[in-house]
């Protein structure tokens, strides 16, 4: 069964296309020459950094920590 999430992307257009981040996943950009598809790129990005970071959460140790700010 697949699962849908939907994400928030941020899209920067300059004279070599567009770059597009996902601000709810530090580090997770890419691009296109259109608009469509940085779109479809960004698509990719995400399910490879929600795979990798799978892989990864069982790896170590989890705690929560309190912080004030």
């Amino acid at each position: 069964m697949t699962h849908v999430n939907r994400f928030k992307v941020r899209l920067i257009h300059s004279d070599e296309g567009v770059a597009v981040s996902c601000p709810a996943l530090p580090g997770c950009w890419s691009q296109g020459e259109t608009e469509e598809e940085a779109l479809e790129n960004i698509a990719d990005a995400i399910r490879e950094y929600l795979a990798a970071a799978e892989e990864t959460e069982h790896e170590g140790e989890s705690r929560e920590v309190e912080v004030a700010v």
